[in-house]
């Protein structure tokens, strides 16, 4: 009789232990996220293997493409404004005919093509289709020191464009007063559909897709380890890449968090967070940022996120009229960059378009848009992303235990504490309240961000943080 209740017990010991390491492993599965292996080609994937050269690249702009721009702008209508309306209502097109002014009779797009040619550009063929990426080694290193390589990840309506001022920053980081204990080899692709990568061909492209082929890009250019850095966009496509990859991806710095999924702890603070910061993990920032909420989100929700419905929704018939209109399609973006630089600017006659750009950096990312007519794909990368519903894709529902760094700009549309923060980035070891700056950080504030990437990695290096995950 014992002995047939000792081979019970251990039978019940053996259905235990099966048990846990069946949760063990399949929880270990689920932190993962698949790699997406797409064919975004024309056509039927061939049956012959992807050519994975990678070929130098040059922006080019023939004559012809000039003339009808200028053509276009010649010809183009302007609706009057609203007396006193300044950017309250989009872009103020009293303002838009200086722009459109400046573009025809002072904007030198040959010279600005020689600035977006000064870094290496190169295109190589993933997943069926070409991808565009601008590359930057360092100019010197110190002996025996390795470049650390960043993955620098654009946003909409923005560019690889964006990089350019804080590129010199990270590669060349003495010359510019910031040491040379981390110097980095940034590689800034162009996502699928944007800029002078190839769009994709078939539908549900999504972030997930798009950091799977920068995966690929980053392993062909035999870079086993390595840092991401986004926001806007880039900020969900380095998140899944840290996602699919976690072993690979040393660090993940964000200048945005999003939040797709409100859970009952988010509802609480939100109601009550302001009185009790902090029981819910709330500091002073985080309060100043974000309340009275109706004001600071819901209102700010409703009236800046109309594009993003057109886009998730119907893009290509708006894009129609963006693709075709040089002035239609300035006036899209320069609306974006001025109020998500800061709210603010809506009040002023300018936008306040040329208190943290000038026109010449404006121009020249609207000129990418125009000169490769990407403005209908890249719209088309909301549809793909949401038209499923918000916080409903795998993606949505898993942590990132990649070591994280966030700089939490004043002037983000939206403002995520790190309490939320932490629920989806679980390995938050830096988080920072920035003293200023919007949205289109790298190209606003290349400094604040460049000193918050060194200080990130910095601390991932020292502390090992990567051996810890």
């Amino acid at each position: 009789c014992s002995s047939l209740a000792g081979i019970m017990l251990l039978e019940v010991f053996l259905v235990l232990g099966t048990l846990l390491i069946y949760f063990f492993f399949s929880k270990k599965n689920e932190e993962t996220l698949p790699f997406k292996d797409g064919w975004w080609g024309r056509g039927q994937k061939p049956v012959t293997k992807e050519d994975s050269s990678i070929r130098p690249f040059k922006v080019e702009t023939a004559e012809e493409e000039l003339s009808d721009l200028f053509r276009r702008l010649d010809q183009a209508r302007f609706t009057e404004p609203l007396e006193n309306s300044c950017f309250h209502y989009g872009t103020n097109s009293v303002h838009l005919r200086k722009v459109v002014s400046y573009w025809k009779n002072q904007f030198n797009w040959k010279k600005q093509v020689e600035v977006l040619n000064k870094y290496p550009q190169f295109k190589t063929k993933i997943q069926g289709i070409d991808i565009h990426f601008v590359h930057v080694k360092p100019p010197r290193l110190p002996e025996g020191q390795a470049a650390k390589p960043l993955l620098m990840v654009h946003g909409w309506p923005g560019s690889f464009y964006e990089f350019y001022k804080i590129i010199p920053l990270l590669t060349d980081p003495a010359s510019h007063g910031l040491g040379d204990e981390h110097i980095f080899e940034v590689i800034c692709p162009s996502i699928p559909g944007y800029g002078f990568s190839e769009a994709p061909h078939k539908q549900d492209f999504n972030s997930v897709s798009a950091a799977s082929v920068f995966y690929e890009l980053m392993l062909r250019l035999g870079f086993n380890e390595f840092y991401t850095q986004g926001g806007d966009a880039g900020c969900v496509i380095c998140t899944n890449l840290a996602q699919i990859a976690p072993s690979h991806v040393k660090g993940l710095h964000l200048n945005m968090v999003l939040v797709s999924k409100l859970g009952l702890s988010h509802l609480l603070s939100i109601l009550l967070g302001r009185y009790f910061p902090g029981l819910f993990g709330f500091q002073d920032e985080d309060v100043r940022r974000m309340f009275p909420f109706l004001k600071k989100w819901l209102y700010k929700i409703l009236s800046e996120f109309g594009y993003a419905h057109i886009q998730a929704t119907k893009p290509d018939t708006v894009g129609c009229g963006l693709n075709d209109s040089p002035v239609g399609l300035a006036a899209y973006i320069l609306e974006k960059f001025s109020s998500w630089t800061d709210m603010e600017f809506q009040n002023l006659e300018d936008g306040g378009l040329e208190r943290k750009f000038s026109l010449d950096d404006l121009l020249t990312n609207i000129m990418i848009y125009w000169v490769s007519g990407c403005i209908v794909s890249s719209m088309r990368f909301y549809k793909e992303n949401l038209q499923k519903g918000i916080g409903t894709q795998k993606h949505d529902k898993l942590t990132v235990q990649v070591p994280t760094g966030i700089a939490a700009f004043p002037n983000e549309i939206l403002h995520i504490p790190q309490a939320w923060a932490k629920k989806k980035y679980t390995n938050i070891v830096s988080f920072h309240f920035m003293p200023r700056g919007g949205h289109f950080a790298a190209l606003e504030e290349p400094e604040l961000l460049a000193k918050d990437i060194l200080q990130f990695v910095d601390k991932v290096e020292k502390e090992q943080l990567w051996k810890k995950k």
